[in-house]
């Protein structure tokens, strides 16, 4: 989401280094006519790729080189240095790659390589699932179509989705392009022409109201029926609405959807003053967003401060002051009683003025289809390793999915993108028969202003957090331990420790 081409650095990469430039493990920024190139040496070999993520842009110099592959600093995305391919998530896209040659003790790199036509692996044609329908249009369904195409996988591909909009980079939602600052062709994941091209059947504003486990087929609302081979069930999570007098109202949101980003930034253009309901990340993520539009933002909570449940009270205090430096105030250990037509009353007896109202109070599973089915349910979808339900051939994947997480020992459910997007992508791959474990260490990342938040791991309770650096100063390593174990680090600047926490926490399993 850059323009790699505006200012390029380093040598020219045409006329040669000198290998001693290079050492092994080392990496070097240069350009091939006018694109940005990363040189990657390990032992005699010597990779060339692009310098920047594909996801946004992130600085691969920075990121972590680990066998035959280098992770973005910024969003941990994952690459393949022989292919260029996006190996993980949120990246999907792949890296450019060029020719090297070694001439006496010297680098050239040369041209473009030809994307190479991937493909399909340890696939049996004729166990192949004919047809996969997968219901859901969020993170985990689209990966999950894009991974099967990517893998040469020639059947019927039927995506069906309640929303009205294709898939959409939805973090961005609450993040830049509520802010204004990223246009909107930045957020679909894929232009229609994707789907057309792939031959994947995208049916939206499509409501699907039972699955018929035994006779193979989802029903929909209308009463029709699509058959299918396999089923992935990416139903995701919906905002829980405000149950309080006036929440009704059309000055009244909550955001999910690119529909519900859309109606916030209509609004936010008249409002002098919004209240946000709820401290969590997306809330927050609003609020920052509002006051990058100029509008004066409140934010009323039940907690004490904010976000202590997930990042303990030292980072929600530093997040308390973050907000309060760009305007923000909080009215914290309160909530909402009433919403008028300019006003929001609050429990203590406040009233606040309100010309946008928008709520981020938590988030209700869509676990209604899979309840149906009778498939097993224990505070999401029960799943084993392959992301497989607890009826064969039917999958879940994204914010539903409780799998069993092998850092932890224990059963968990994450609701972040990333890690949506690549349970989408293994169960992709499962529903081919490649019987691949989902290992993925849980990530997501969250913006306030300019200060990026990066979260490795998975800590639903801890006895200690270890502090490493300066949090007011914006450069600190958290550690959340149990039992002496460390099961999450939280990083702000620091992304070549938060790669290293990451691919330490893959080493040590439990």
């Amino acid at each position: 989401m850059t323009d790699s081409r505006s200012d390029p650095k380093g040598p020219d990469l045409a006329l040669g280094i000198a290998l001693d430039n290079l050492p092994d493990g080392g990496k070097l920024v240069g350009h091939k006519d006018g694109e940005p190139v990363l040189l990657v040496r390990r032992g005699a070999e010597i990779f060339a790729v692009a310098a920047t993520c594909s996801h946004y842009g992130g600085p691969l110099v920075d990121g972590l080189v680990v066998d035959d592959s280098v992770r973005c600093p910024w969003h941990h995305a994952c690459f393949d240095l022989r292919t260029g391919e996006a190996l993980r998530a949120p990246a999907l896209s792949p890296l450019t790659c060029w020719s090297v040659e070694q001439r006496g003790d010297r680098i050239f790199v040369g041209d473009k390589r030809k994307k190479s036509s991937q493909a399909s692996r340890d696939s049996n044609a004729e166990v192949l699932p004919g047809r996969i329908v997968i219901v859901g249009g969020g993170a985990a369904a689209f990966a999950a179509a894009e991974r099967l195409r990517r893998e040469q996988y020639q059947g019927a591909i039927v995506m069906i989705s309640d929303d009205e909009a294709l898939p959409v980079d939805r973090p961005n939602l609450s993040k830049d392009y509520l802010a204004g600052k990223a246009p909107e062709d930045w957020i679909p994941l894929r232009t229609e022409g994707f789907y057309a091209k792939n031959g994947i059947e995208v049916r939206l504003g499509t409501k699907v109201a039972d699955i018929d486990v035994r006779a193979r087929e989802v029903v929909l609302a209308d009463g029709g029926r699509v058959a299918f081979d396999k089923l992935l069930l990416a139903t995701g999570a919906e905002p829980v609405r405000l149950s309080i007098p006036g929440a009704d109202q059309p000055h009244v949101h909550t955001l999910r959807s690119l529909a519900d980003s859309r109606a916030i930034i209509a609004q936010s253009g008249a409002a002098r003053r919004a209240v946000v309901l709820g401290a969590s990340f997306i809330g927050l993520e609003v609020a920052a967003a509002l006051r990058t539009r100029g509008v004066e933002v409140h934010v009323v909570a039940p907690e004490e401060r904010p976000m202590e449940r997930v990042l303990g009270p030292q980072m929600g205090d530093f997040i308390r002051a973050l907000h309060d430096e760009h305007g923000v105030v909080f009215h914290l250990k309160d909530t909402a009683a009433s919403i008028g037509a300019s006003e929001v009353l609050l429990t203590s007896g406040s009233t606040l003025t309100a010309d946008l109202v928008v709520a981020g109070i938590g988030v209700r599973l869509r676990v209604d289809l899979a309840e149906r089915a009778g498939l097993t349910i224990d505070r999401g979808v029960v799943v084993d390793a392959y992301l497989e339900t607890s009826a064969p051939g039917i999958y879940a994947a994204g914010d539903i999915a409780r799998w069993p997480d092998p850092h932890s020992g224990e059963n968990i459910r994450v609701e972040h993108w990333v890690v949506a997007e690549r349970q989408g992508a293994t169960a992709a791959l499962n529903m081919l028969g490649r019987r691949k474990e989902f290992t993925d260490v849980p990530f997501f990342w969250s913006q306030h202003y300019d200060i990026p938040i990066n979260y490795v791991g998975h800590a639903e309770r801890w006895d200690a957090i270890e502090i490493e650096g300066d949090i007011a100063a914006k450069d600190c390593l958290l550690r959340f331990t149990h039992g002496g174990r460390v099961l999450a680090v939280v990083t702000i600047f620091r992304d070549a420790e938060s790669l290293e926490a990451e691919l330490a926490m893959e080493h040590n399993k439990a």
